[in-house]
This record gives C-alpha cells, sequence and structure tokens, in this order.
C-alpha cells in the first residue's frame, strides 16, 4: 500500500546513515564558487568549502533547488499514489520552501505538502526525524501536519560561533565586531526563535566555557522537565573533540537520553558559521 514518503533538503544536516535509516529523500542545495556549481552534501563537504573560501578569499553564492528539480522528486515519490511531505529549511533563510509549494501545486490536491520548519541544520531534522516516527505509527497526514505544527516551537537550536570571519563575510557583523570579537575572545551563541537567528548569548574566554554556557542551558531545560528523551544533535563543523566532550554532558545531565547524534553541518550551513562551529539541537515536549 502506498504511503506518505518525508522529504528534506540537505540544510538538514542529517548523515547518510539517517538518511538510510529512514529512507528520506534529501533534495540538495547549490553552492556556487564563480562559474563552478556543487551540490550540497553530494560533490561538496565543509572541509572542502572552507578549501575554496581560503583559495579565492571570498564566501560562495548558495541557491535553492528549481521549481524542475522539487517536481521532479515529488514525481518520484509519488509515482506509486503515495503522498510526500516536504519539510524545509525556515523560508527566513531560504526561499526552498516557496519554489517547493509551487512546485507542490502542479500535483494532484494533497498529494504532496510542504511544511516551512522555521529552523535551520539538524533543528529541521528533529521535526524530520519526528514525521517519520508519526509515519511509522501510522499517522495520516493531516495527523502528521498538526503534529508539527506543535511541534515547531518546540525545538531547541543553539550554534557556538568560533569565529566571526565568515559572519563578517557574509555581511551579518561588522569588521569592527569581527575585531574585537577575536581579540577579546567573545564567542557568540547564536539561537533560533521565530524562524530566525538571535544572538542569545556571548561567551567571554575558552572555546570550552561556550560549550558549557549551551550546556548549561539544556540542562536548566532537562531539570524543569522540558526534554523529550527520543534524541539529541550535536552537529558542528569538523570539531569531534567538542562534540565528544558534549556528548559525554548530555549522558551525564539526561542518562534516559536515547539517542545522542553526532552529524556535520553541510557546506550551505558551513558557509554562514565557518570553522569551529558546532551546535546541540533537541526537541522539548
Amino acid at each position: 500500500m502506498a504511503g506518505i514518503s518525508i522529504i528534506t533538503d540537505s540544510t538538514a544536516d542529517l548523515s547518510r546513515e539517517l538518511t538510510a535509516r529512514y529512507g528520506l529523500t534529501v533534495v540538495p542545495l547549490t553552492v556556487i564558487f564563480g562559474q563552478d556549481t556543487y551540490n550540497d552534501g553530494i560533490d561538496i563537504d565543509t572541509q572542502r568549502l572552507f578549501e575554496l573560501v581560503e583559495e579565492n578569499g571570498k564566501l560562495p553564492k548558495t541557491s535553492s533547488p528549481s521549481p524542475e528539480v522539487f517536481r521532479s522528486v515529488f514525481g518520484q515519490v509519488t509515482s506509486g499514489g503515495g503522498q510526500a511531505l516536504y519539510i524545509g529549511i525556515s523560508s527566513k533563510f531560504s526561499s526552498s520552501v516557496q519554489i517547493a509549494a509551487l512546485a507542490a501545486s502542479t500535483f494532484p490536491e494533497g498529494q504532496v505538502r510542504v511544511f516551512d520548519s522555521a529552523n535551520l541544520s539538524t533543528g529541521i531534522a528533529n521535526l524530520v526525524l519526528y514525521a517519520c516516527d508519526l509515519v511509522s505509527q501510522g499517522k495520516q497526514m493531516d495527523e502528521i501536519l498538526a503534529a508539527l505544527e506543535a511541534a515547531r516551537p518546540k525545538v531547541r537550536t543553539s550554534f557556538k560561533i568560533d569565529q566571526l570571519d565568515y559572519m563578517h563575510m557574509g555581511g551579518r557583523c561588522t569588521g569592527v565586531q569581527a575585531l574585537l570579537s577575536s581579540v577579546l575572545k567573545i564567542r557568540p551563541v547564536i539561537s533560533v526563535m521565530d524562524g530566525g537567528m538571535i544572538v542569545a548569548g556571548k561567551v567571554r574566554g575558552s572555546s570550552r566555557k561556550s560549550l558549557d554556557w549551551m550546556m548549561d542551558r539544556f540542562e536548566e531545560d532537562v531539570k524543569l522537565g522540558l526534554v523529550k528523551a527520543d534524541r539529541v544533535f550535536l552537529t558542528h563543523t569538523g570539531v569531534h573533540e567538542d562534540a565528544v566532550y558534549m556528548a559525554q554532558r548530555v549522558s551525564e545531565i539526561m542518562p534516559e537520553m536515547k539517542e545522542i547524534l553526532e552529524t556535520p553541518a553541510g557546506s550551505v550551513i558551513g558557509s554562514h558559521c565557518g570553522p569551529g562551529t558546532i551546535g546541540i539541537l533537541y526537541m522539548l515536549k
């Protein structure tokens, strides 16, 4: 019997193992350096991205999938008569959701649905895997969408930015702010709220202090009994040792957490936050 297929895009920063485990379809965004175009997560990863930024002295452009790409993907997954649900990056960060909705409108009503995660990176992935859980429970499309609507504001997303060079190149902070951050060793912690990014904290001192700042916020939520025990993501741009430290802290703070998932940030997310970034992303009850 035809079922519901869950689709997301490469900004969800899901590992290949998780993509395969849950039978997900991932639509790549593109990363553009001059005349060269790369499919995020397929032709380029963050390590290669950082090398190209170093070589070119500037950030790449990034682009959403075209309506034709979305139509092709939607057509493939619904060819057996099933339904498709695309869960995409916040519409405040990208036009992917709007483009997907345009493509979905060319299919029979209700066959393809589009959901704005109002999040990024594995903040999206939390909702994607939650949707997969609901599909496995036999929930219908309208039930899944209602559950996602309720869960959307309950996703906690926080990232430590190690250096502001990439944010400066991307026009998200001034050169003076980037310089002062470097000299004074101030690391901002960025959180997602109402589909956009806010500076949740500014931590002065070592990188470890900023990790502890995020873990303290996690511990506060745990002590209040707010955190779902299904999974927590630790997503980063090449700082595995930080992920190991944070995973140990999660285990100590919440031993009942079922899964601690370490994933690499993709090149689209990496192009905005730069090297040394790590985040903790989880859902509230």
